[in-house]
C-alpha cells in the first residue's frame, strides 16, 4: 500500500481530477491525471466498480495489485500529479503480474511525456 502522503483524503479532491483531468486508456484500465504543483507529493486513487465484480474480495484484490504496481513505478511519477485508475475489467485479478506491471508502467510512462 501506498504511504498516507501518496493517498487521496476525501472525494471533493477526486472531484477535480474527474473535472480538469486528462486520460490515457487501455482497454482494462482508465488513467486519469491532473498537476497540482511540483512542491507536492503525487497522489493516486483506484477505482473499482461494482460492476466489475460484485465480490468485494475480488475488487480489492485489484485494488491492491494496482497499488503494488504503482508503487514499483514510483520513480517515474512527477511530483504533484493525481493519478486516478478506474478499473473496467475483472480479468486483472487473474492477470499475470509482469504484466500487470507493464500496463500501468506504460500508462504512467505516457502521462509523463505530456
Amino acid at each position: 500500500m501506498l504511504g498516507r502522503t501518496h493517498r487521496f483524503h476525501g472525494r471533493k479532491a477526486l472531484n477535480g481530477v474527474y473535472k480538469r483531468g486528462k486520460t490515457a486508456r487501455t482497454p482494462m484500465i482508465n488513467l486519469r491525471h491532473t498537476a497540482r504543483g511540483p512542491s507536492k507529493p503525487y497522489r493516486v486513487a483506484v477505482v473499482v466498480s461494482r460492476k466489475v465484480n460484485r465480490s468485494a474480495v475480488v475488487r480489492n484484490r485489484i485494488r491492491r495489485r494496482i497499488y503494488a504496481a504503482v508503487k514499483e513505478s514510483d520513480a517515474d511519477i512527477r511530483p504533484g500529479t493525481d493519478i486516478i485508475f478506474t478499473v473496467f475489467s475483472d480479468q486483472l485479478k487473474d492477470a499475470p503480474p509482469e504484466e500487470l506491471k507493464k500496463t500501468v508502467a506504460g500508462l504512467i510512462k505516457k502521462i509523463a511525456a505530456h
